[in-house]
């Protein structure tokens, strides 16, 4: 049948619409095959585009239309055909000539002339996709936040001139500490030292890293401080503008909003603040001229991204260190094995407070709990030597208690037999909400008020795990004159002022006293150190420590636990540093991370079979697994460990991402990889 013929064929609607149709592909071909006039001086874009798929993660030339030659510069947002659709992208440079044997297509339009993708953090976000194995689009979407037009359009606030304040008693407070004022003067030359920093306890952190800041923009060099969650966030900006004054830094975190976000960022791409604290994302922030790169509290697993392809805090921030030439600084209360790694390789100096000068600082001790609670306190839950403490403390100021779980009674089991109390309906755990509430399941609610314990017929329950809310009900009745508050899941404190309370956290959710804490009890600290984790033992002393710190001078510190176990050892001899080199010790023993380069692969087990036969491995590398699947992940989901040792970490990353272009480019099923991941 010809066309005339399909054409009579159609019903009279369908025609004219075949009709419309027709004409408009036919005038979308003649507008492509019509030349455009193309900019006389570098009329080639190299173009990032913002595809998901691994197979295309490279520049792609497109060719610059005049009309927009002026707006069409490196860094800045446009839209370019691609596959037959209109995609988002990035410019990231302008060229003569192009190496396409063909027709270049053109740039469809500029969306933007703000340069948002400086080529540092290009190179970065290439970096970072390489080394863990993802797209560089997915990192690009942690560098560059969506664009705010109303916001755009806003003109720029110029920053206030700098002028080098006096900082009060810092250059004394940085002289307690081996090789501090030596990295400090480094900062105001120009140099670009790099050091590990383990704070003493009580430590003043935010003013200090201030001051940091303060003497590396003596030079005109920009500062970029990470932090782990808003809270730190807010500590850190009220000392940058105590040091500095109003007006010289911003704060990019994600909770912020996307108005005062894009605004804050543009204020850094734009070169009028020169300062950023954040969260992870700010480690991507495009300071200008960056000369001092921080990272705060590195253990913390919230600087883990948890968005494709998943990069660390610590790892961007030491590429960028890497790129830009500057100044890097590792700092907790704490020491993880990485930070532990940079120093036993050389990479970092070590700043550390003498053994006098912690011993100063605070008073810690372990009592064993269990076998000294008061005969006559029943079930008490406080130890009577954690009491003696709250009590001595409460006629100085306010007393933290740690507490690892939050709730009231977390779990119950028979007091006869310690068989774990289930439900009748849906055999989940049972929990206690309250001191007057009947047992309830935890996964369905149902109330079991007459429960019996099908092993030996008790009715009694006991609670093995315990919650800061019984907690602060017992120590409430305990010290019935003395306010008690809680801080714990969607209840967080972020200060308490100086009057006698007794606060009770969970870990990581400790408020700052006004003037720090009296005491310091922290309490079950077994429960930390059974987590099933690779970092459990780190993890707990991490957490011990940052409660700690947040004793005033002179304060005391109690942990109930067992007085032999090696973390609370290094606790009461505020040894972070020694117990992190023999954590790495034995991780190199076992050839664990950081010893050893470690990428975990998840996914259905005949895509997991079919990657693991595709994946090129390096020399020494190994493979362990299938292995099940972790709690919480899909039930026909598998796991691979991949292992290699760490001078094989690029062969390895290049095989992974190698892998999955294969994989991309085949259409094969997806396979979710992370490298270096904080737990396997």
């Amino acid at each position: 049948m010809t066309a005339d013929e399909q054409d009579a064929a159609l019903p009279g609607l369908a025609r004219a619409a075949a009709r419309r149709s027709g004409a408009a592909a036919r005038a979308r071909r003649a507008k492509q095959a019509t030349p455009v006039e193309l900019a006389e001086v570098d009329p080639v874009a190299r173009v990032l585009v913002d595809l998901p798929l691994t197979h295309l993660d490279r520049p792609f030339d497109y060719a610059v239309p005049a009309a927009m030659a002026d707006q069409a510069r490196p860094g800045v947002r446009i839209k370019v055909r691609f596959a037959g659709q209109d995609v988002d992208g990035y410019v990231i440079a302008r060229a003569a000539a192009t190496d396409h044997d063909g027709r270049l297509a053109p740039l469809r339009r500029v969306v933007s002339d703000e340069q948002v993708l400086t080529p540092a953090v290009a190179e970065l976000c290439r970096r970072i996709a390489e080394r863990y194995a993802g797209a560089s689009s997915d990192v690009r979407r942690l560098a560059v936040p969506p664009r705010h037009a109303t916001t755009e359009k806003e003109p720029a606030s110029p920053e206030p001139p700098f002028e080098d304040r006096p900082v009060g008693d810092g250059q004394n407070a940085w002289a307690a500490y081996t090789a501090a004022p030596a990295f400090r003067r480094h900062l105001m030359t120009g140099a670009s030292p790099r050091a590990v920093w383990s704070a003493a306890p009580g430590e003043d952190w935010p003013r200090r890293l201030a001051e940091l800041a303060s003497a590396t923009r003596v030079n005109g060099r920009g500062v970029l401080i990470c932090v782990p969650d808003h809270r730190d966030v807010a500590r850190v900006g009220a000392a940058l503008t105590e040091v500095m004054g109003p007006d010289h830094h911003v704060t990019l975190q994600a909770d912020a909003g996307p108005g005062p976000r894009y605004r804050d960022f543009l204020m850094v791409s734009r070169g009028t603040r020169k300062i950023v604290v954040g969260t992870r994302s700010a480690a991507f922030a495009p300071v200008h001229d960056l000369g001092l790169v921080v990272l705060w509290d590195d253990g913390d697993d919230l600087h883990a991204e948890p968005r494709a392809p998943y990069p660390h805090s610590r790892e961007v921030l030491l590429e960028r260190a890497e790129i830009e030439g500057c100044a890097v600084l590792v700092g907790g209360f704490s020491r993880s094995v990485e930070a532990d790694q940079l120093l036993q390789t050389g990479w970092a100096k070590e700043i550390a407070a003498p053994r006098p000068t912690v011993r100063e600082r605070a008073l810690i001790a372990v009592t064993g709990g269990d076998s000294k609670r008061d005969p006559h306190g029943g079930g008490a839950r406080v130890p009577k030597e954690a009491h003696d403490a709250v009590r001595w403390g409460l006629e100085r100021g306010p007393v933290l208690v740690q507490t690892p779980r939050a709730g009231y009674v977390l779990r119950l089991s028979c007091d006869r037999c310690r068989t774990p109390a289930r439900c009748t309906a849906c055999s989940g755990p049972l929990q206690l909400t309250g001191p007057t509430t009947p047992p309830r399941c935890r996964w369905c609610a149902t109330e079991a008020p007459g429960w019996a314990c099908a092993e030996c017929g008790g009715r009694g329950l006991r609670a093995p795990v315990i919650g800061d809310a019984r907690t602060a009900d017992e120590l409430g009745r305990a010290f019935a004159p003395v306010p008690v508050v809680t801080s714990s899941g969607d209840r967080i404190r972020a200060t308490v002022d100086a009057e006698r309370r007794i606060v009770v956290a969970t870990p990581g959710a400790e408020p700052v006293a006004e003037e720090g804490y009296a005491v310091v009890v922290l309490l079950d600290t077994w429960l930390l150190l059974a987590r099933d984790s690779m970092r459990a033992a780190e993890e707990s002393l991490r957490r011990w420590s940052n409660a700690v710190a947040l004793l005033r001078p002179g304060g005391r510190a109690l942990a109930v636990g067992d007085p032999g176990e090696p973390a609370l050892q290094a606790l009461v001899r505020w040894d972070q540093p020694g117990f992190a080199g023999r954590e790495a010790e034995e991780r190199r023993e076992a050839r664990l991370p950081p010893a050893t380069r470690v990428a975990v692969l998840r996914a259905a087990p005949g895509a997991l079979d079919d990657a693991l036969t595709l994946l090129a491995l390096p020399e020494h590398g190994d493979v362990l697994g299938p292995l099940a699947p972790l709690p919480g992940a899909a039930d026909d989901e598998e796991r691979a460990v991949v292992r290699v040792p760490r001078a094989e970490g690029a062969a390895l990353s290049a095989a992974l991402g190698e892998l999955q272009r294969v994989r991309s480019a085949r259409k094969l099923d997806p396979v979710r990889i992370q490298v270096d991941p904080t737990e396997i």
